[in-house]
């Protein structure tokens, strides 16, 4: 393994200990395949980024995106890492930390929408 896949891997445990609310509640049905039995990981480093959540079977990336990602600079960065995602095969699904918080139910359905193919991606 090369040393930046250490550092690579050593950034994605960090975020692992120190993830949001709204990643820690949308992992609490993520987890142990509570999905309809799809397995999912968080924090997962995929090329030069990391993605919250990756169903590996499915190749598909779920984000939670906070208000930061309305800010220019994190626009344009999203814009880069869902290019590059999308060009290595993964769907990708991103969600808002407050409809975690206040429509759980409809961001789960969503997911499970997406893991099946049934709803376009974002």
């Amino acid at each position: 393994m090369a040393i930046t896949d250490h550092k690579r891997c050593d950034q994605a445990r960090r975020l692992r200990r120190s993830q949001t609310p709204a990643e820690a509640r949308l992992w609490s049905g993520l987890r142990g395949r509570r999905l309809q039995n799809h397995k999912f990981a968080r924090q997962c480093p995929i090329g030069p980024f990391t993605v919250d959540f990756l169903c590996r079977g499915a190749r598909l990336v779920v984000e939670v995106d906070g208000v930061t990602h309305s800010e220019d600079h994190e626009i344009a960065y999203d814009q880069r890492r869902t290019a590059y995602l999308k060009a290595q095969g993964f769907k990708i699904v991103r969600v808002m930390n407050d409809d975690v918080y206040r429509r759980f139910d409809d961001v789960m359905d969503m997911i499970l929408l997406a893991l099946e193919g049934k709803i376009p991606e974002a």
